[in-house]
């Protein structure tokens, strides 16, 4: 995708964009925010520019809302004026004093919801102004700006309030639809939510959109999770069992997102009417099977998914139990395995919008990788397989109470719980910390063969190592122990992370040096340990001090494209254009790197 310089004045201010992008868009590139009250929709004519440079038609919006004589000096409404060569503008106005919050990773965001209640007060019908009572609620919602839709049950919510003699109503507006008229003023109660449908954890995020607050938030096991563990399982279950199957795993994720949305809001006494849009976040194959889409097409090859597209769907379409009339919007996903979670981290981390050279690193049962800055980023895909949830490890279980989350060995065995209680299992954090460990300690090759008793004499834990079976192991309690099965299973996923990040750099021509920051996101990276991640070779060799934990920022992306328009057409609108998704399936020596990098680093590379 081809950028385009847009330079704004009277500040001088320069932005790189790409091409079709709004000038109003590519001004919240730039850190102006221009001010608009309709969302960017043509409608309020508050955003307009001069253009000095560069092409610029005037739309229909420019003609509704400009002077003849202001379009022939180059004005343009912002948001209707896309960029088509290198380009400079004059802003005569920006917000003077935004209403802002730090969300994301740092990320400074406008609170400019796509939802909007506007409390309005309409003047008293009568013989002289005879005009209906949704032609007197239409007028007055232009005369701030805004053009919507509305449908039958507004109409007929309208039809009560008419008879009524308060004149003060809340309309409730969502995008470009009316979705409710309430009597009096309601605006302090104004409700959305986030989710992050993932393979294995879903995370719910119920936020007051007046003040920007996460009020509740709330996360569970995906109830899918019984047809399988990974995505390639659920798909065999929807593609062999046919229809049936498919609405039963559908079923599954609307039980388990339903469930956490009774959840938050029984958690902030919030009814769920006044949840009015719920942003929705997930691999592409969650939000199919969300939709009841077959995902046919992204298992076989040339695995192209049936909708990549952000969807804007009324809560009936979702089945999602929200005020009847609110909506769902879904993220865009990238490629069949780079999904909406991933532009969603992109969101957050703001990797996309600054010079700074970094790689993200969303480790998961589908490893999500992307890399880049400013000028570009490309993103690819790993099947990881479960071991980092803890999947088909022998004492492997979920990050949940009893878990070994940290694992420390020196003269002896230390471990972190959590809940500090005794040990159940193992999750993922654990496991990758024990398995550095054993590396550093020399109990563990670098082809990823534990060591017998025999071969470390002396050795203060060689009493650890045992048999399970007929089959190495490194005792951690008496009753748990880490196999060299297991530690197959975490070089197998170690493996495929590692090439995706290996071919998504050669992509860019990038090397390790050139990383100035290496991020792990998901419910996985915020517990991992930097420095086993580097041990183990599961990003590249960087300082440790570069790697830097950042958590569920696919659930904080959700939200913050749910308090922001403008960050809503970042995502749904800019990130799809400029992200290069690399299909790693088709990188030719794909099976010769992945073969390299299931062997560990040499201690030698790791002490550097």
């Amino acid at each position: 995708m081809r950028k385009l310089q847009v330079t704004y004045l009277p500040g001088e201010t320069t932005v790189h964009v790409p091409e079709g992008t709004s000038l109003f868009n590519a001004a919240h590139w730039a850190g102006l925010p221009i001010e608009s009250t309709c969302g960017g929709r043509g409608t309020c004519g508050k955003c307009k520019v001069r253009v000095l440079e560069g092409a610029a038609d005037p739309t229909p919006s420019d003609h509704r809302h400009l002077l003849a004589a202001e379009i022939v000096e180059g004005w343009r409404l912002s948001c209707r004026c896309e960029v088509v060569e290198d380009t400079r503008a004059e802003v005569p106005r920006l917000m003077r004093a935004p209403k802002a919050a730090t969300m994301g990773v740092g990320r400074f965001v406008l609170l400019e919801p796509n939802v909007r209640k506007l409390v309005l007060d309409l003047s008293a019908p009568s013989l002289e102004d005879a005009r209906s009572h949704a032609g007197r609620l239409r007028d007055a919602l232009v005369e701030e700006g805004l053009e919507v839709q509305a449908d039958a049950p507004v109409l007929r919510t309208l039809a009560g309030i008419a008879g009524e003699s308060e004149r003060r109503v809340t309309a409730t507006v969502v995008g470009d639809r009316l979705v409710e008229v309430e009597p009096g003023d309601t605006s302090a109660r104004m409700f959305g939510a986030s989710v992050d449908l993932g393979t294995t954890t879903v995370v719910a995020t119920l936020v007051d959109l007046v003040t920007g607050a996460a009020t509740a938030v709330a996360s569970t096991l995906n109830g899918q999770a019984r047809y399988g563990a990974d995505v390639i399982a659920r798909m065999g279950h929807a593609m062999q069992g046919g229809e049936e199957a498919l609405e039963e795993l559908r079923q599954a994720a609307l039980d388990t997102v339903n469930g956490l949305l009774e959840e938050v809001c029984g958690n902030a006494a919030v009814d769920p009417s006044e949840i009015y849009e719920v942003v929705l976040v997930g691999n592409a194959t969650m939000l199919h099977l969300f939709l009841g889409v077959e995902p046919r097409s992204i298992a076989l090859a040339p695995f192209v998914a049936t909708f990549l597209e952000p969807l804007d769907l009324s809560a009936r379409e979702a089945r999602l139990r929200i005020h009847p009339r609110g909506r769902v919007a879904l993220f865009p996903s990238i490629g069949a395995y780079v999904g909406a979670d991933i532009v969603a981290d992109v969101v957050a981390t703001g990797l996309a919008r600054e010079p700074r050279m970094r790689l993200l690193v969303d480790v998961g049962t589908n490893g999500e990788i992307v890399c880049g800055n400013v000028d570009r980023v490309a993103a690819t895909a790993a099947p990881a397989g479960p071991a980092f949830e803890g999947g088909q490890i022998l004492h492997g279980m979920r990050a949940s109470e009893g878990a070994i989350e940290g694992v420390r060995l020196g003269e002896d065995v230390r471990l972190q719980v959590i809940g500090g209680v005794e040990p159940r299992g193992i999750c993922g954090s654990g496991l990758v910390d024990v398995v550095a460990q054993l590396r550093l300690s020399g109990l563990l090759k670098e082809n990823g063969i534990l060591a017998s008793p025999e071969e470390v004499p002396g050795h203060p834990l060689s009493a650890h190592l045992v048999e399970r079976d007929g089959v190495r192991a490194f005792a951690l309690t008496g009753d748990i122990v880490l196999t060299q099965l297991d530690v197959r299973e975490l070089q197998s996923a170690k493996g495929a992370i590692a090439t995706g990040i290996e071919v998504a750099m050669d992509h860019l021509g990038l090397e390790p040096e050139d990383l100035e920051e290496v991020l792990l996101a998901g419910a996985f990276g915020t517990y991992i340990n930097p420095e086993s991640a580097r041990v183990l070779g599961l990003v590249p060799p960087v300082p440790v001090e570069r790697i830097k934990a950042v958590g569920n920022t696919a659930s904080e992306g959700a939200k913050m494209a749910l308090t922001s328009f403008r960050e809503r057409e970042v995502a749904f609108e800019q990130l799809p254009k400029m992200i290069e998704y690399v299909e790693l399936s088709g990188a030719e020596d794909f099976n010769e790197r992945f073969i390299r990098n299931l062997a560990f680093p040499s201690l030698e590379a790791v002490r550097a």
